[in-house]
């Protein structure tokens, strides 16, 4: 047996702030951030709408998809860096809200790679038949830890959470291969700092993303012998639409084989590749037997690739 995806879901806030909104709020242009990074609107959650909400609405769906109860998951793995508040977790307080009683339940923190970590832990549970059923989640209320009046952050972050249930698929089909890793080196150029807001140096997270979103990319497809030819779908994390053309042109994948929500979502960190893949299955872009590759980066630095055949 595999490990795979028995269902995905997604959530996203109703509020909306776009380019030209954003334009009245610190010296920027909608075409400036259109050309620089491809976001057009971003979705912002209300005060009264933290962390863990979002990723309960998510992880209901997946749940639903998979057609598993809530008292069938067997671990609850929740990557963000906004939880609601340092503890409970949010795996916690979703365990409780969806009355997964029979789940353990912990974060993690790789920054935007978050939900890849999550993916690739949460296989290891179940091809050692410790668990049957993993629910990962990618969340995120980037809007609480983002200045407002810093017009090179400002313009690139979005709220929202997207989950997938794991658990056994058939031979041939699930995760393939992985990569993950990790330069503590570079921890100083994505941070978040004293003002609890996030800092970037923006050229040196781009030199970085271009140069390693495609090798992972790459590396896993090496790891199982197959070559770029035979990917079906790239799914980037959604930061910034030139490094994401970057890793599509190295594999070769046209662009309407690559998943974009950037345009309306943002950079929504750990939630974006799973906001990303259940859009994708929602649209029908993803087929039975698709080879998929999921690539991501972040602050850390972190990264982490996996190479998918879609299907149970």
């Amino acid at each position: 047996m595999g490990v795979g995806v028995l269902g995905v879901g997604h959530f996203a806030p109703d509020k909306v702030i776009t380019n030209k909104q954003l334009e009245r709020m610190v010296d920027t242009s909608d075409e400036w951030i259109r050309t620089r990074t491809g976001i057009e609107e971003r979705r912002i959650a209300e005060d009264s709408m933290d962390t863990s909400d979002m990723a309960f609405e998510a992880a209901k769906i997946a749940l639903e998809d998979a057609k598993v109860q809530p008292e069938e998951i067997d671990l609850i793995l929740v990557a963000t860096v906004t939880p609601d508040t340092p503890f409970p977790s949010v795996a916690c307080k979703i365990q409780d809200d969806l009355g997964a009683k029979n789940a353990a339940a912990m974060d993690l923190s790789a920054a935007c790679a978050g939900f890849m970590y999550g993916m690739i832990t949460g296989k290891q549970f179940i091809e050692t038949k410790t668990y049957k059923n993993v629910l990962v989640v990618g969340v995120e209320k980037l809007s609480k830890i983002t200045d407002w009046s810093d017009r090179s952050t400002c313009v690139l972050f979005g709220d929202g959470a997207g989950a997938v249930v794991l658990g056994e698929v058939s031979e041939g089909k699930g995760i393939l291969s992985f990569e993950l890793g990790a330069d503590g080196t570079g921890g100083k150029h994505l941070y978040q700092n004293k003002e609890q807001h996030i800092s970037m140096n923006g050229r040196e997270v781009f030199k970085f993303a271009v140069r390693q979103m495609p090798q992972s990319s790459i590396n896993v497809i090496d790891q199982i012998g197959l070559s770029k030819e035979d990917v079906d779908y790239l799914i980037p994390h959604q930061a910034n639409m030139r490094i994401m053309n970057a890793a599509r042109e190295r594999l070769g994948v046209s662009e309407d084989k690559m998943a974009k929500t950037i345009k309306k979502y943002g950079n929504n960190s750990s939630a974006s590749i799973p906001i990303a893949l259940s859009e994708s299955v929602q649209n029908g872009k993803i087929k039975d037997g698709d080879l998929i590759v999921l690539v991501g980066f972040g602050g850390g630095l972190t990264w982490g690739a996996v190479a998918l055949r879609w299907g149970k």
